[in-house]
């Protein structure tokens, strides 16, 4: 049985030390593919290199992150825009843009910038036809208007690191061919993603990931998380959709061949 972890940050420095080791439990876990988001500029050319030092294997996105987003947006966009365009001339390694969206959890103090930034990143998705990996924090209802503006022009994307109710499910669900990430929160004793989910949310609609190394799940919850954590989160998506694991994996790989043009 094979899976894949659509959001880890492997080129970070908590996997500075051990990165072919966690590839390796990662794969010996059925991981079959790992998707790597970049959060800012630096981080385009370090997810650039884990997805070239391991081909086929890991994929990269470019974008950035809303938490990322200072007054020097318009200079990071445009040399992010470059990279991107040339990317494009010569058969683009991305698989989407992200890791992009808003988040106003700690501070609105670049909200402003947040929301023009975001809505450039939708464009780039429409522009090149690529699926959105977004991230979305106390910012649901602003991050709704931008993307009802692009909904028929989107392929399709992620909103990851679902963690909301069975209404803000359904808002999200309403984007065609967007799915919500699922990550090791549905694990955690407190959560109420075990029953919310199967309640409103069909397995066609999710994918699994890791947001390595950050948000373990049980029993590894508070330790650095790994791909190969993935596994215990589609363990409990099994036990919460009252299904097989090897449904799960069935279907989630099906879901990210749609979106993502991926296959296991």
């Amino acid at each position: 049985m094979q899976f894949i972890d659509t959001h880890a940050h492997l080129d970070v420095e908590e996997f500075a030390e051990d990165l072919p080791e966690v590839i390796i439990r990662a794969k010996e876990a059925g991981v079959a593919k790992i998707f790597l988001p970049a959060v800012d500029l630096p981080s385009v050319s370090t997810v650039l290199q884990v997805c070239r030092d391991y081909p086929n294997y890991t994929f990269p996105m470019i974008g950035l992150q809303p938490e990322e987003v200072k007054g020097d947006y318009q200079e990071v966009l445009k040399k992010m825009k470059k990279i991107l365009d040339a990317s494009f001339a010569q058969s683009s390694p991305f698989i989407a843009i992200g890791e992009v969206g808003l988040d106003f959890y700690w501070s609105r103090e670049f909200e402003q910038e947040q929301l023009i930034v975001f809505e450039e990143m939708v464009k780039w998705a429409v522009e090149y036809q690529l699926p959105l990996m977004i991230h979305c924090r106390k910012a649901q209802n602003e991050l709704l208007h931008i993307l009802k503006k692009y909904k028929h022009d989107l392929v399709g994307g992620v909103f990851h690191c679902f963690t909301g109710n069975q209404n803000e499910a359904a808002e999200y669900l309403k984007f065609d061919n967007f799915v919500l990430g699922i990550g090791g929160v549905l694990t955690f004793k407190s959560s109420h993603l075990r029953e919310d989910l199967p309640a409103c949310v069909p397995l066609e609609r999710i994918v699994l990931e890791t947001d390595s190394p950050y948000m373990a799940p049980t029993p590894h919850r508070g330790k650095r998380n790994e791909s190969a954590f993935v596994a215990n989160v589609l363990r409990q998506l099994a036990a919460s959709y009252q299904v097989s694991e090897e449904i799960v994996a069935s279907i989630t790989n099906q879901n990210v061949a749609r979106i993502f043009g991926i296959s296991v």
